[in-house]
């Protein structure tokens, strides 16, 4: 499996933190995971309020453990509230099931990461997300 490289995580970065200031959104934070969880980048823009890496790294991480954006996990936990307000405590806090999350995936399909933004509406941080990923030259789901 290709590796997702710290070129390609400064890339995502790079483009989600540009198409944030280009559409007019809050300060954001945003976080890169490789495929294990483990932080491959992260950035917070000036002015960010307090929490936003947190809440970044919570969304990639419930996206890469579960293998699925944070959109399609909070749509879920709407079907299985118990399970998922267990998850957090079960990840240690890490796991946060709130749009803004998109997994990253080689030109094979497979998850080789995710990345998190925390600022906007849960619909602007998926965008910037989105935009990171393709920027890359990887995939998003």
């Amino acid at each position: 499996m290709d590796k997702l490289t710290l070129p390609q995580a400064n890339k995502i970065i790079e483009t989600a933190l540009s198409t944030a200031r280009q559409r007019g959104h809050r300060p954001m934070a945003v976080v890169v995971l490789d495929d294990s969880g483990h932080v491959r980048s992260v950035q917070r823009e000036d002015g960010a309020s307090m929490f936003r890496i947190e809440i970044a790294t919570g969304k990639a991480w419930a996206a890469v453990s579960m293998g699925a954006s944070s959109r399609t996990l909070n749509e879920r936990a709407r079907d299985n509230p118990i399970f998922y307000g267990a998850l957090p405590a079960t990840a240690q806090g890490k796991f946060l099931a709130q749009t803004g999350a998109v997994l990253i995936k080689n030109a094979r399909g497979e998850i080789v990461g995710a990345v998190g933004a925390s600022g906007g509406t849960g619909d602007e941080d998926e965008a910037i997300c989105v935009a990171g990923v393709e920027a890359s030259g990887l995939k998003h789901a």
